[in-house]
């Protein structure tokens, strides 16, 4: 969310929002300052902005394609309409595509801190709402995901995709939990599994892609610089990478930021910016025709590159 748009929501709905937002040293802090983010929407024009103005910010930098994680029924049940916020997101969605050429689908997470119960009304969402592609856990990894096993069940039998997060926090018992009863196809984060050489072969084997967030991951305290960040160490091990944002506003790091930090703090050629797009685009849920558009897409702004380094070969 723009931070204009929070401090205008934030005083039509009578929330104050504090000059300092958008900085925080813990995780405490920044679960504090998400629960001030969710205090501000409180009307259907309120999520439709937010979703319009997502895909506005997406498409200026370049992005074609994105699956966004919404924690619809926790609004829901906080606004006493379990509908309204994930069908006023949807329909800012819809104008955003319209308007700015971007086709964005969502994934609901549910927080491991919360109910069964929730996390059941977040499945029955996901069933009856167009543009809802996956669902998984999110949240504080401490938390364990054992009591959510046969909602994620019935989420596999309805056709619905499957993404947790997992390793970011905790070790390699939270990535092997998401990976059996879980039943994840992608693993948001993951950065823990190389505590573990067996899983790391595993995690290799079953081709599962990790969803990497390398500046959140310092701004949260989970790799203390970028430069320490382990993400090409999980590319040596032969591991699918793909490169994500996670709370960019709030770190102020967009899709764009982040690849342009990554090859400077690595320096990656724009070869290998290339093949973790190419990752992402394979990582993704999208529909077939879309994938195809979207390498189309990487592999016309190699082009020049390649044509220059074979000449100068």
């Amino acid at each position: 969310m723009r931070w204009p748009t929070l401090r205008e929501i934030g005083a039509a709905n009578g929330v104050e929002v504090p000059s300092d937002v958008g900085t925080f040293g813990s995780f405490a802090a920044f679960f504090a300052q998400n629960d001030l983010v969710r205090a501000c929407l409180q009307r259907p024009a309120d999520f439709r902005r937010v979703a319009y103005e997502f895909c506005e910010e997406e498409a200026a930098q370049g992005v074609h394609y994105a699956e966004v994680s919404f924690t619809a029924a926790g609004h829901g049940e906080r606004l006493g309409d379990l509908d309204m916020p994930l069908t006023a997101v949807l329909e800012g969605l819809d104008a955003g595509e319209d308007a700015f050429g971007i086709q964005c689908r969502l994934i609901l997470d549910h927080s491991r801190r919360r109910s069964v119960e929730r996390a059941w009304r977040t499945l029955d969402l996901a069933r009856r709402h167009d543009g809802v592609v996956a669902v998984g856990l999110a949240g504080d990894e401490s938390h364990p995901g054992a009591p959510f096993d046969d909602v994620f069940a019935a989420a596999h039998d309805a056709g619905l995709h499957i993404v947790h997060h997992a390793g970011e926090g905790e070790g390699p018992a939270s990535i092997r939990h998401a990976l059996g009863p879980g039943r994840t196809e992608r693993l948001g984060h993951g950065i823990r599994v190389l505590d573990d050489p067996d899983l790391v072969a595993e995690v290799r084997e079953r081709k599962i892609p990790l969803e990497v967030c390398p500046s959140s991951n310092v701004a949260l305290g989970f790799a203390s610089t970028l430069k320490d960040h382990p993400l090409p160490r999980l590319r040596d091990a032969g591991l699918i990478v793909t490169l994500n944002t996670d709370i960019p506003a709030l770190i102020g790091t967009p899709l764009s930021t982040e690849y342009a930090r990554v090859r400077d703090a690595f320096g990656y050629t724009d070869q290998t910016l290339a093949d973790l797009a190419h990752s992402s685009v394979d990582a993704s849920f999208a529909p077939t025709p879309t994938k195809t558009r979207l390498r189309q897409a990487i592999n016309t702004w190699l082009e020049p590159v390649r044509r220059d380094t074979q000449g100068r070969n």
